[in-house]
C-alpha cells in the first residue's frame, strides 16, 4: 500500500517497525493466544482459595472451590468493571469539584469562572439560591454540593431528577436509583468479595446502580463543572492528526483525561519570558497538542489541535519532535517510558496517584498549577536542543480541518436560536423522517480490531448515508476527527433528508461532543428530546442508540451500562465481557429490556453493527407510529398549538 493510501498512524507504525521500536501491536501479538478462561470471564481470583477456572465446554470443573458458578464468576467481573469505570470518571469529577471550590475561594491562581449562566443553572439543579449573591459565593456552594454527592449518607444523586419522570420511576421501582457515588463503588467491591452477593441478577442490578452513579453522577459533575470553569463548548475550528506537530517548534503533547492540567499548560505557554526562552533555543514557537480525551477537551473548548487517539500515543512520540509528553490519568501506557528511550522526549507524570517508573515527575496541584505548568514548558524548551534531526519523521499527511464543540447547549441554540432554543426542530425532523434517528458512538481504539483500523469512520459513514445523525465522544470522536468526518461539507455523503437538515442548520452530520466523561451530554440531550414531546415519554421510546466498537477500558463498560439503564440500546464490538455465562449474557441482551426498556448487544463482526443500529432505530420508529407516510400540510398557528398539545406527554408543561 502506498503511503498516500495509509492512515497517519499506519505510516508511523511502519516507521517504528523499521526502527525496531516495540509497539502495542507487537505486544498484542506476543500475548497470543490470550487466556481462554479470562476472555470468557470464567477465571476468578477474588480469594486465595483460587484462582479458580470453570470449563464451559468439557468435563472440567463447573464451579469454583466456594461453589460459585459461571454466572456468579461473570457477574462479579462485570460489576467490578462497572465499579472501576465509575471510579475513574468519578475521581475525575471530584478533582474538578475541588478545583471549582478552590477557584471560588481564590486559592487556584489562573483559573476563573467562565460560564456564569451554566453555574446558575447547576445551582438551580442543586436547589442553591442565586439571587443577589456574588458569583464566587455561588460557585463555592455548587462545588461543595457536588463534593457531597460523593459521600452523603442519605438520599439519591441530585442529577437523577434531570431524567424524564418516567425514567426516574423505573429506577425507583427497580431500586437502582444511585445513592452517594463512593457508596455505590464501595458496595460494589463489597458485594463481589468471596461470600458476598452470589445472585447474578442481583449483581447486575448493582452494576446498573453504580453505573448510573457514573453517568448521572461523576461524569455529569465533571462535564458540567468543567464547562463552568473552562467554558461550555461552542463550535470551533480545529485540526487533527500527527501532522499538527511541527519541525521547527517546541512540541508539547498533553495526554490523559483531567483538563485542569492541560488548561494550565495553555495558560502558562505565553508571555515575554516564554517567548524569550523559545527564541534562545532557535525555535519558532510552541505547539501544544492533545492525545486521547485531553485532546478532546482542548479541541472542543479552544480549537487546540489533537495529535491522535489512544492507539496513536507511541506513534506521536516516534515522530522525534515531541520535547515533552506530559500525562495525568487513564489510558496512559507504561510502555511510553520505554519508547521515550529511543528519542529525546521527556515523559512527565503530574499526579501522585498516577506515576510511571522511568518517567520524570512534576507534582501538579490546584494552588501551584501555573507554577508547575511553567516548569514543564521550560523543561520542554530546554529539551529542544537535544532533538536528533536524523530521527525526525512527521508523516506527510493532510491535517483534516474540522468543526468541534457541539455541547448539549450548542445543539439547542443552533436548532432554535437564543430565544427559542429547544430540541423541537430535531424532534420534528425525526418525526417527518428526514432524520431517521440518532446514534452516539463512543469508546476506545484497540489493537484487537486489527492494525490502525478505521472502524468508527466506516460506521459513521454508513449511518449518515442512511440519514442517521451521529454524535461522537472519546477516542471514537478522535478517530472520526482524524478521518475528516467533522466538516459541514460532509453533508454530501449523507442521505437526502439528513443532508437537507445539515444544510439548513449549518452543522456536520458527525458532531464532536467531547471526551468520554461527556457521554453525560448524550444523557441530557436524550432527556430533552423525550421532554420536548412527540417521541414518547421516556428515553427508551426514542429512535436512538449507542455503540462502542473497540472497547478496552472498564470505563467503557460503565458507560455502556449507564446508557442501557437510562433506556438506550447499546452495541459493543470485539467481545462480550460475560461470554462464558449464558444466563447472564441472556439477561444483558434480552431480559434487561423488560426491566429498563433497553438492552446490550455484543457483535464480534464490527461490519454488522451498523445494520443492527439501523434496525433498532426503525423498530423504535414503528413503535412510535412515525413511519407512516403522511401528506404534507401547512398548519396555521391554532392548528400548530393543537398539534403540540396532542404530542405532549401527560404532565408536560
Amino acid at each position: 500500500m502506498e503511503d498516500k493510501q495509509k492512515t497517519t498512524d499506519q505510516i508511523m507504525l511502519d516507521k517504528m517497525r523499521e526502527s525496531k521500536i516495540e509497539t502495542m501491536y507487537d505486544r498484542y501479538k506476543a500475548q497470543q493466544p490470550q487466556c481462554g478462561y479470562g476472555s470468557l470471564a470464567l477465571c476468578c481470583r477474588h480469594c486465595n482459595y483460587g484462582p479458580c477456572n470453570i470449563d464451559p465446554f468439557g468435563p472440567g470443573p463447573k464451579r469454583g472451590i466456594c461453589g460459585a458458578d459461571a454466572n456468579t464468576f461473570a457477574a462479579r467481573h462485570f460489576l467490578r468493571m462497572s465499579a472501576a469505570g465509575t471510579a475513574c470518571h468519578s475521581d475525575h469529577g471530584r478533582a474538578v469539584a475541588h478545583l471549582l471550590v478552590a477557584t471560588a475561594r481564590g486559592e487556584a491562581p489562573g483559573y476563573r469562572i467562565k460560564d456564569v449562566e451554566k453555574l446558575k443553572m447547576i445551582a438551580e439543579c442543586f436547589d442553591i439560591k442565586t439571587k443577589d449573591r456574588e458569583i464566587n459565593e455561588i460557585a463555592e456552594e455548587v462545588g461543595e454540593m457536588a463534593l457531597m454527592e460523593f459521600g452523603k449518607p442519605y438520599g439519591t444523586l441530585l442529577f437523577l431528577k434531570r431524567a424524564p419522570a418516567a425514567r426516574q420511576k423505573i429506577w425507583e421501582k427497580l431500586g437502582i436509583a444511585s445513592r452517594a457515588i463512593d457508596r455505590e463503588v464501595t458496595e460494589s467491591m463489597h458485594r463481589t468479595g468471596m461470600g458476598g452477593d452470589q445472585d447474578y441478577r442481583n449483581l447486575t442490578k448493582q452494576a446498573m446502580r453504580v453505573s448510573l452513579a457514573d453517568g448521572w453522577g461523576g461524569s455529569m459533575i465533571a462535564t458540567e463543572l468543567q464547562d463552568i470553569l473552562f467554558g461550555t463548548p461552542k463550535p470551533v475550528q480545529g485540526r487533527a492528526n500527527l501532522g499538527v506537530l511541527k519541525k521547527d517548534y517546541v512540541n508539547i503533547v498533553v495526554h490523559g483525561h483531567e483538563p485542569q492540567l492541560a488548561e494550565a499548560i495553555v495558560m502558562a505557554s505565553t508571555g515575554p519570558d516564554i517567548e524569550k526562552a523559545v527564541a534562545a533555543v532557535g525555535a519558532k514557537g510552541i505547539v501544544i497538542a492533545g492525545l486521547c480525551c485531553t485532546a478532546n477537551e482542548l479541541l472542543v473548548r479552544h480549537g487546540i489541535p489533537m495529535a491522535g487517539h489512544m492507539t496513536m500515543q507511541e506513534g506521536a512520540m516516534a515522530t522525534g519532535v515531541v520535547e515533552v509528553m506530559v500525562v495525568d490519568i487513564q489510558c496512559v501506557m507504561q510502555a511510553l517510558a520505554e519508547t521515550a528511550k529511543h528519542f529525546h522526549t521527556k515523559l512527565v507524570t503530574t499526579l501522585s496517584k498516577a506515576k510511571i517508573s522511568g518517567a520524570e515527575h512534576v507534582e501538579f496541584e490546584d494552588e501551584n498549577a501555573l507554577e508547575s505548568a511553567k516548569k514543564i514548558i521550560l523543561m520542554a524548551i530546554g529539551n529542544y536542543k537535544n532533538r536528533d534531526k536524523k530521527k525526525v519523521f512527521i508523516p506527510d499527511a493532510s491535517e483534516p480541518n474540522l468543526i468541534a464543540g457541539f455541547s448539549h447547549e450548542t445543539i439547542k441554540y443552533m436548532l432554535g436560536g437564543r430565544f427559542r432554543a429547544s430540541y423541537r426542530p430535531l424532534n420534528d425532523n425525526i418525526i417527518n423522517g428526514r432524520i431517521r434517528g440518532v446514534v452516539g458512538i463512543a469508546g476506545c481504539t484497540s489493537p484487537k480490531a486489527g492494525e490502525c483500523t478505521q472502524s468508527y469512520v466506516d460506521l459513521a459513514k454508513e449511518l449518515i448515508a442512511n440519514n442517521i445523525l451521529v454524535v461522537a465522544t472519546g477516542c471514537a470522536a478522535g478517530q472520526c476527527a482524524s478521518g475528516g468526518l467533522m466538516l459541514p461539507e460532509l453533508k454530501d455523503q449523507c442521505g437526502a433528508g439528513l443532508k437537507e437538515v445539515c444544510e439548513a442548520v449549518g452543522i456536520p452530520p458527525v458532531l464532536h461532543s467531547g471526551a468520554c466523561v461527556d457521554n453525560s451530554r448524550i444523557l441530557i440531550a436524550c432527556s430533552e428530546m423525550a421532554k420536548e414531546g412527540g417521541l414518547g415519554n421516556d428515553i427508551s421510546d426514542l429512535p436512538v442508540a449507542g455503540a462502542c466498537l473497540e472497547w478496552m477500558s472498564e470505563k467503557a463498560i460503565a458507560i455502556g451500562q449507564f446508557l442501557v439503564a437510562s433506556g438506550i440500546y447499546t452495541v459493543f464490538g470485539m467481545n462480550s465481557p460475560v461470554a462464558g455465562a449464558p444466563d447472564l449474557q441472556n439477561l444483558l441482551t434480552k431480559e434487561l429490556e423488560e426491566q429498563v426498556g433497553a438492552r446490550w448487544d455484543f457483535q464480534q463482526d464490527i461490519k454488522k453493527i451498523g445494520k443492527m443500529l439501523m434496525y433498532h432505530i426503525e423498530m423504535k420508529r414503528e413503535a412510535l407510529g412515525i413511519n407512516v407516510k403522511k401528506e404534507r400540510k401547512l398548519y396555521d398557528m391554532a392548528e400548530r398549538r393543537a398539534l403540540e398539545q396532542e404530542c405532549k406527554p401527560a404532565g408536560h408543561h
